[in-house]
């Protein structure tokens, strides 16, 4: 398969819809595993959905800090903004968060299925529910682009935890 183009990037990440969210987050002070199934309906196949399963690893985020806001230097400021300095020094928020997932390629499987997407989903959905497993997510993708679909979860998903692991550092006095 040749590479993609942007247009085939934004409309997989537009497409790319996650039916049923993990029932956790990204754990601020460990690695937190998840299991995906992502569906995508062949382009040449009425009827069929090709279920894609595995496992991702987010590893516990790391705090970045930019250099150099040690030294603020305001020439030609008075009073005001050497206590800005000084406040911006104690309270400043400039730093940001790395986080990193791990695709599991030996979890992987890939299957193709004769029924639709939306009852395989309903499925799988059914299967998650009974069993209470926190850590299982259901993508809808594009075929041609599935991995892009993967990529966009993963974005959900730091999106979601980011809130609750700043508080957590903070927390715990790290920012």
């Amino acid at each position: 398969m040749s590479s993609l183009s942007y247009d085939d990037i934004s409309y997989a990440m537009e497409a790319t819809v996650v039916v049923h969210e993990p029932d956790r987050l990204i754990d601020t002070f460990g690695t937190t595993n998840f299991e995906f199934h992502l569906l995508t309906e062949p382009m040449d196949t009425a009827g069929q959905t090709r279920v894609r399963a595995g496992k991702m690893e987010a590893e516990r985020p790391r705090i970045l800090r930019p250099e150099g806001y040690e030294d603020l230097n305001f020439e030609g400021f008075g009073e005001q903004a050497e206590a800005f300095a000084s406040w911006f020094r104690e309270f400043g928020d400039l730093s940001f968060f790395k986080y990193g997932f791990n695709f599991a390629k030996r979890n992987f499987t890939e299957e193709s299925v004769h029924e639709s997407v939306e009852a395989v989903k309903d499925r799988i959905i059914g299967d998650i529910n009974s069993s209470g497993n926190p850590s299982r997510a259901v993508i809808i993708g594009i075929e041609d682009s599935w991995e892009i679909s993967l990529i966009k979860f993963t974005m959900e998903m730091i999106g979601r935890s980011h809130q609750i692991n700043a508080f957590d550092f903070k927390r715990r006095g790290l920012l």
